[in-house]
């Protein structure tokens, strides 16, 4: 795929149809207010998949619910085979240790230094030396393309790519078979965008990650994503690639994949 002028390669499509995420029947909300109703929806094991939707419709509440920050009110939410009602504890703390979260705009602890917020998952999950958890975040820094120096600085003195690398750093850092990425590239210049997705696409390949990324970024969906999960009316709309995605009839799906912006993203 040819991107202002350079190339992107989304690696080869998952080779087998292994849900890492299921999710069947979610209802979720606050109060009486329900925010996604009736949700099925399947994430297979190395591929990247995007999940867009409009302002209101369930995307980080989808997202939360899945890691536990949100409780649901009825359906299943299984990750790694495992159905999130009946784990055990010692199961969730294993499932949390395989799995690693970037925030939307990062959010890092700003009273500590880069180096000390990659070491956070690994002073709450293990018992490595503090030798060890140096190295681990020193290594985890140049995984994600960021400079040694930028160790002992606080998040005060970063920008905003170095703040999305950082907190990649740290969602890296137990070396987790699946991530989850909220608006990874929103505040971004499109070059530091286009930067940024192609480090997920080299990560993806090189670790055989799973990525699941809420993204209202165009061309994120077009040159990273493998599928498309579109939410509205509390449910998918509809999931599938990108070229897909640009034949919809839904008006909102027509609107948003075949409008002038996505029409300028393509190139048409």
């Amino acid at each position: 795929m040819e991107t202002n002028g350079s190339y992107v390669d989304k690696g080869a499509a998952p080779p087998h149809r292994d849900a890492v995420i299921r999710v069947r029947g979610l209802k979720a909300g606050f109060g009486e207010r329900l925010i996604i109703d009736g949700l099925d929806l399947d994430v297979w094991r190395g591929e990247i998949l995007g999940v867009v939707g409009a302002s209101g419709t369930g995307k980080s509440v989808l997202t939360r619910c899945v890691i536990g920050l949100v409780p649901k009110i009825a359906g299943t939410i299984e990750v790694f085979g495992v159905d999130r009602d009946t784990q055990s504890h010692e199961q969730e703390l294993a499932m949390e240790r395989r799995w690693g979260v970037l925030f939307q705009h990062g959010a890092l602890f700003s009273s500590l230094t880069v180096k000390q917020n990659i070491q956070v998952p690994l002073r709450e999950h293990s018992k490595f030396s503090p030798r060890l958890m140096e190295e681990i975040a020193m290594l985890k820094l140049d995984l994600v393309g960021l400079k040694p120096s930028a160790a002992d600085l606080y998040p005060s003195e970063l920008s905003g790519g170095m703040i999305k690398r950082a907190a990649l750093a740290r969602a890296l850092a137990l070396d987790p078979e699946l991530i989850f990425l909220d608006e990874p590239t929103s505040g971004l210049d499109p070059i530091g965008a286009q930067d940024f997705d192609e480090l997920i696409l080299t990560l993806r390949r090189t670790l055989g990650l799973t990525v699941f990324m809420v993204t209202h970024d165009l061309d994120s969906l077009a040159q990273a994503c493998d599928r498309i999960a579109a939410l509205g009316n509390k449910k998918v709309l509809k999931e599938g690639p990108i070229s897909e995605m640009r034949r919809a009839d839904h008006p909102w799906l027509k609107a948003y994949f075949q409008g002038p912006r996505a029409r300028a993203a393509a190139g048409v």
